[in-house]
């Protein structure tokens, strides 16, 4: 026999949309009666049927996740995080992957609309809206994580990118070193932008001329990150320290080092956006910037559950300090 959520509400001895409004976990409903519609539901086993749910109030139990690189560490927390919080609310979490391809941005777009999904929170391929207008326009709540969408007013979570970039090679100056490569993301990516003004800043405050032939952007990828080392240690003047400006083109620009047979930080000093664990038990232990990830994740998902619940909220911006994690990957020079 199917349990219906009049059965629900008869044995609680509430109305079928107080019922209703625990299963969604509204507010302003009373522990006592909570507890009671709770229990009942346990007794005689009854399972929401989500799709009419779906097809009744014109969105999901679903939290759409798009992210641009999924081989990245920095999103497994972030992941996590948003997971954790939406199981926490009832919320399931349709995760998709662009790896930094618009295209596929586009199209896991057009496939949440189509699914209904109560509202997204998006890693962006690009500055620019795009086909992210899609869903300001059809009015999904959502919220941009990491990186900036410049032309859309949206609730995001991210760091101060400049500060850490900043930071990071103000301590390659205070070493003593002046020809300072950098190898980071495109420029149309607001973070890859962002680190570069930093970098830019860093050299300025300490009257140093920026060379553009030490700098070299592309997607966060690894086969980039070992590709721009090739480059600027082939230069007839190298760089001799190192600002690598995402995790993976840390990696990929390790690997470049390590099959030339150099040693860091003798022959090349190198400092990294994004701590990873193991930065800190290899040798040398790698100085980098860590960025709190989870609690980043978890804001964002906050920031996403408030919409949902109230699309008529204020904006929010909610900026992060990144932390300079200074060990033995550079050293001094004269």
């Amino acid at each position: 026999m199917t349990v219906r959520i009049k059965d629900v509400a008869s044995l609680a001895n509430v109305s079928s949309a107080t019922v209703s409004r625990v299963l969604a976990n509204k507010p302003y409903i009373r522990d006592e009666i909570r507890h009671r519609v709770l229990q009942a539901v346990e007794t005689i086993g009854y399972q929401p049927n989500r799709v009419a749910r779906t097809l009744r109030v014109q969105s999901s139990q679903i939290i759409g996740l798009i992210i641009s690189d999924i081989q990245n560490p920095f999103f497994t927390a972030l992941v996590r995080a948003v997971e954790d919080q939406a199981y926490a609310h009832q919320y399931a979490v349709f995760l998709c992957n662009s790896d930094e391809n618009y295209e596929k941005e586009s199209l896991y777009i057009d496939l949440m609309m189509s699914e209904r999904v109560a509202g997204v929170i998006i890693v962006p391929t690009r500055e620019t809206a795009g086909s992210i207008n899609k869903l300001y326009k059809a009015k999904v709540p959502l919220v941009v994580v990491d990186r900036q969408i410049r032309d859309l007013d949206l609730d995001t979570v991210g760091i101060d990118n400049a500060k850490a970039a900043h930071d990071l090679v103000t301590h390659l100056i205070d070493m003593g070193h002046s020809r300072i490569g950098a190898i980071m993301a495109s420029p149309e990516i607001t973070t890859g932008y962002e680190r570069y003004q930093g970098y830019v800043a860093a050299l300025n405050e300490w009257g140093i001329e920026v060379d553009p032939s030490l700098v070299r952007t592309g997607l966060p990828k690894e086969i980039h990150g070992r590709q721009f080392v090739d480059e600027l240690l082939d230069l007839p003047a190298p760089p001799t320290a190192l600002f690598t400006g995402n995790n993976l083109l840390t990696v990929g620009a390790l690997h470049g080092i390590k099959d030339r047979g150099l040693i860091i930080p003798r022959d090349l000093s190198v400092v990294a956006f994004d701590d990873m664990e193991w930065y800190s038990v290899i040798s040398p232990s790698l100085t980098a910037v860590a960025q709190p990830t989870y609690e980043m994740g978890w804001a964002a998902a906050d920031l996403i559950l408030k919409r949902i619940e109230n699309p008529n909220k204020p904006i929010e911006k909610v900026l992060y300090n990144p932390e300079l994690r200074i060990r033995e990957s550079a050293r001094k020079i004269n």
